[in-house]
């Protein structure tokens, strides 16, 4: 991560977590986790392994991560919140939104409590400014950025720069390719984009915030984004 200003222990740097708040707006616990939340494979989608994200360790444990992207879960149920999830292993389902960025593992930590068990809870950040150590790392789907041009190809590598947007992809982690959004998949399938015949655009898709200071080419994987408020 770049330097962001201010004074803190380590240069900002000692923080162990996926997700670290530096500013929060809302940390919202009104919804109920859906019962995956607890076993999902990360990633979840694309299970390529070209496309895998460099940023998750190669054991990483099961259930939704701190710093991976709050869904609402219309194939749930209302009042649920999730992860990145495929009925049957291959259905988008529609209307399946982001919401926030989940702050903690709702499987906890060794020789911690787990409150997410205990509660079904899974808190989530709605905007404010985050160092995240999760996101997308490679090219995720074939979905093209212009309808009707060259399709992407799976497991190129992303780079991130200062001003990019960030969009919830297919596996719950955030990239800046909106073509490898989850709700790109499913209005693209659903016909339910704004262009001609159904098509989608990059305004279709939620934008869930902005880079700041995009992770270093040797150094820290930690990536400086102001998080939208998403209403």
């Amino acid at each position: 991560m770049g330097n962001i200003g201010g004074q803190a222990s380590g240069d900002f740097r000692l923080g162990q977590g996926a997700l670290r708040i530096l500013y929060s707006l809302i940390k919202d616990t009104i919804p109920s986790l859906a019962g995956d939340a607890y076993l999902q494979s990360n990633p979840s989608a694309v299970v390529v392994p070209a496309a895998r994200s460099t940023t998750l360790s190669a054991t990483v444990k099961k259930g939704i991560l701190g710093g991976s992207v709050a869904f609402t879960r219309p194939d749930v149920g209302q009042n649920i919140v999730g992860g990145a999830f495929l009925v049957g292993g291959t259905v988008y389902t529609p209307r399946t939104r982001p919401l926030g960025l989940f702050i903690n593992d709702a499987g906890g930590n060794s020789y911690e409590n787990t409150p997410a068990v205990a509660s079904g809870k899974g808190p989530f950040l709605r905007g404010g400014s985050v160092g995240v150590k999760i996101y997308e790392t490679q090219v995720q789907t074939v979905l093209p950025l212009v309808p009707g041009g060259a399709a992407g190809v799976i497991g190129d590598p992303l780079t991130y720069n200062v001003g990019d947007k960030l969009y919830a992809s297919v596996n719950g982690l955030l990239t800046n390719r909106w073509a490898d959004s989850f709700e790109a998949q499913w209005l693209t399938t659903a016909a339910m984009g704004s262009l001609a015949a159904g098509a989608t655009q990059e305004p279709d898709v939620t934008r869930m915030g902005t880079v700041i200071a995009p992770p270093e080419v040797s150094g820290s994987t930690e990536m400086f984004i102001t998080l939208a408020f998403i209403g």
